[in-house]
């Protein structure tokens, strides 16, 4: 994104506020495959939070509000291999839920193009849970 993008992005009329009648999250899933160290883990999701606060801005305004207004509430959950990311990324756009999908450049531990993290959101909690209730915390 270019800064004059950005700069509309913060400067433009705010979207109406959608109801949401419980509380919005970001859920980051990430590839336990991969053995990434703290830190890389902790850029990687950096990155899948970031990438999803930006795209959900444009195609879910209204969640993004909530979700700013509700405290930027945030997990991170483990994911077992790539195929579970990308099984989660397709249930998610069927239920219309905002993703963000990260793949490594590949200059420090792991492999160019490796996928690493999957954020979903900012949702609603109850449908996020719904597709990620049983994976377990990072």
């Amino acid at each position: 994104m270019g800064l004059r993008s950005f700069l509309h992005r913060i400067t433009a009329p705010r979207p109406p506020m959608i109801s949401v009648s419980e509380g919005v999250k970001l859920v980051c899933v990430v590839n336990q495959r991969l053995k990434m160290g703290k830190g890389k883990i902790a850029a990687q999701v950096g990155h899948a939070s970031v990438g999803a606060f930006l795209e959900a801005g444009v195609t879910h305004p209204g969640y993004v509000e909530a979700w700013l207004g509700q405290g930027q509430k945030k997990i991170c959950l483990k994911a077992e291999d790539e195929t579970i990311l990308m099984t989660l990324q397709e249930q998610a756009l069927q239920h219309n839920i905002p993703t963000h999908l990260v793949r490594d450049a590949g200059h420090t531990q792991i492999p160019k193009g490796s996928t690493t993290v999957l954020a979903l959101g900012p949702f609603e909690e109850s449908e996020l849970d719904t597709l990620t209730g049983h994976l377990k915390l990072l």
